[in-house]
């Protein structure tokens, strides 16, 4: 068996059960193929020189870690600047958010070399790549230029907007012209991977040739949609855990006279939440039978709060939030319970079941993850309702799910009284199925369609990977640009 190796920003002991979806995904084939993680250290080094860093490599067991310190002036131009100032504002469709400086790709481009410079020499002949999300999108092309002809393959776990969204970047055909590096290029969607389609043929001139192939630039690529799931065994594990136990008791204590909505995510401007701080607002105001009676938990953990978006947003969901209580609270009751920390992913079961509505309404999201979360956690004795906003990726697979549009705080407001509302069996009903569909497309699954199509890849690409690796390059020179003669 080929050996797999991973890359990507950043790097998790897969032994830990804290590491994360994707290490708990990834774990099994890591440890029986002896594989390799490679990514960020997420350290930056003060003074250090751009474009350098230092490798550091240890041994998790079976599986070996390989990361890259940073220098403080490469950090800020490839993370914060061009993947978080420019990549995950356009892709989650803010334009008006994203920060268009031209110096800021310069440090993406620079660090991406870096990377394939580190990770090359750790390669062997037989192995499997696979680069995960939009921080690393240039990787293959870098490693392409070094002489590098294993098979490659690219997750995007964020959305792919479309065509003329995408148009909006500067240099948008370099980006997405390094995509033709990669054997396989998957996505979180169908939606994506249309978008995906429609940008290429219209704006690269690729031929389709079927079968999500296509042709540009003398080199074919196929993509496809992986939706990403979650290990739901595990996660129903949790549930009945001590800490997820103790937290589910707590909660249903503290909150007996009251139905329990829950919202839980990063405090991000892609996750709506001032609109559904609006709306709950909202449905007081239009239904104030749950005066006194429905109180909403909403947890929004730190994120990026070094760059001023976010300060911004942190500022305008505190107010909303002090707002409604102000409006509505009573001494024995606050309609808002807002936390701006992190809760422990133990207990987060726990608090799921506990809930009778979840709130999972993003303006834009490539997948999300606490819906499938919460479907697993719940008793389906007496299960919660999930409000899903048909804007996540999640809603396609999740149809059973109430779903909503973030921006239309009045219909939003009418369908979580609808949860609230909604009777025993019809819970049941859809709960039923969307745990069949949670446990068909989980984790596990995910991994093996994923490297399944990559190694269905291999026929049609081991010519077209010999033919198009180039030659080793002076390390100034972009790796996409040479390939242009190609």
């Amino acid at each position: 068996m080929s050996r797999l190796v991973v890359v990507s920003n950043r790097v998790a002991d897969p032994r830990k059960t804290a590491a994360g979806g994707l290490a708990v995904a990834l774990a099994d084939t890591l440890n029986s193929t002896g594989g390799l993680w490679f990514g960020w250290s997420g350290h930056t080094v003060e003074g250090g020189l751009p474009g350098e860093g230092e490798l550091h490599v240890q041994q998790a067991g079976d599986v070996t870690l390989a990361t890259v310190d940073l220098s403080a002036e490469d950090h800020a131009g490839y993370y914060l600047g061009y993947s978080n100032g420019v990549l995950w504002p356009v892709f989650h469709y803010r334009l008006d958010l994203a920060r268009f400086d031209a110096g800021y790709i310069t440090g993406y481009q620079r660090v991406n070399r870096l990377f394939a410079q580190k990770l090359m020499p750790l390669l062997k002949p037989d192995d499997v790549i696979w680069i995960h999300d939009y921080h690393l999108i240039p990787l293959a092309a870098e490693l392409r230029a070094l002489g590098c002809t294993q098979r490659i393959g690219f997750f995007l776990h964020i959305p792919l907007p479309p065509q003329l969204v995408i148009a909006a970047i500067p240099q948008h055909e370099w980006l997405m012209r390094a995509l033709f590096a990669y054997d396989l290029v998957g996505f979180q969607s169908e939606a994506d991977l249309l978008h995906f389609s429609r940008y290429v043929q219209a704006e690269a001139g690729a031929v389709d040739l079927g079968g999500n192939r296509f042709r540009a630039f003398n080199r074919t690529v196929r993509a496809g949609a992986f939706p990403i799931g979650i290990d739901v065994d595990e996660f129903a594990a949790l549930t009945h855990a001590r800490d997820g136990q103790d937290m589910f008791t707590r909660i249903k204590e503290e909150y007996s006279r009251r139905k329990l909505l829950l919202g839980v995510e990063r405090l991000d401007y892609s996750k709506g939440l001032p609109q559904r701080i609006r709306a709950f607002k909202r449905l007081l105001q239009k239904y104030p039978e749950n005066l006194k009676s429905a109180t909403l938990i909403q947890i929004a953990s730190p994120s990026r709060e070094d760059m001023d978006t976010y300060t911004d947003l942190l500022e305008e969901l505190e107010s909303l939030c002090g707002s409604v209580n102000g409006d509505f609270g009573e001494l024995d009751w606050m309609p808002v319970r807002y936390i701006h920390r992190n809760v422990a992913r133990k207990r987060l079961p726990g608090l799921y079941r506990a809930a009778r509505v979840a709130l999972v309404t993003p303006l834009r999201d490539g997948m999300n993850l606490v819906a499938k979360e919460f479907i697993a956690a719940q008793d389906p004795a007496d299960p919660g309702v999930l409000v899903l906003s048909r804007f996540a990726g999640a809603a396609e697979q999740l149809q059973d799910a109430l779903l909503v549009n973030p921006y239309d705080i009045d219909g939003m407001a009418d369908t979580i009284q609808q949860a609230l509302q909604m009777p025993l069996d019809e819970r049941q009903v859809r709960h039923q199925k969307l745990l069949r569909n949670i446990r068909r497309f989980d984790v596990h699954w995910w991994r093996r369609a994923f490297l399944d199509a990559l190694a269905g890849t291999d026929a049609d690409a081991a010519d077209h990977r010999r033919q198009t690796s180039m030659p080793k390059r002076q390390p100034d020179t972009l790796a996409v640009r040479e390939s242009q003669s190609s």
